[in-house]
């Protein structure tokens, strides 16, 4: 059986990872998702509209904001059920149970709104 050489040079694996990873942190943005929701350029949202206390306050928000924005691509109705929905997959799991039940009879308040039952 060959021996094999023990190398005397330290590994400088560990040191180049830290180093890689420190710099890709810094050079994307931490909340993507909230700067989207933030500025997106479909609707200007109402400042807090996804942590109002009722469904259909959040759809009435969404609605509103859809109907006079001036800069969406597609209808106000898909526009304003994109953003919510975006919104909930963003969150994923980190989005408290009571929450996500609002956000969800939100959407169905938001056909009921806009007349798509």
């Amino acid at each position: 059986m060959a021996e094999r050489r023990k190398t005397t040079r330290p590994r400088k694996t560990a040191a180049r990872k830290s180093s890689r990873t420190t710099t890709a942190k810094k050079s994307s943005p931490k909340r993507w998702s909230q700067r989207v929701t933030r500025e997106s350029d479909a609707l200007d949202l109402k400042r807090g509209v996804f942590k109002l206390t009722s469904a259909k306050k959040i759809a009435a928000s969404l609605k509103r904001s859809a109907e006079h924005s001036s800069r969406r691509k597609s209808g106000a109705y898909r526009s304003a059920l994109s953003m919510l929905t975006f919104y909930i997959n963003r969150a994923g799991k980190t989005l408290p149970k009571t929450q996500r039940t609002r956000l969800e009879r939100a959407k169905v308040e938001l056909k009921h709104q806009f007349g798509r039952e």
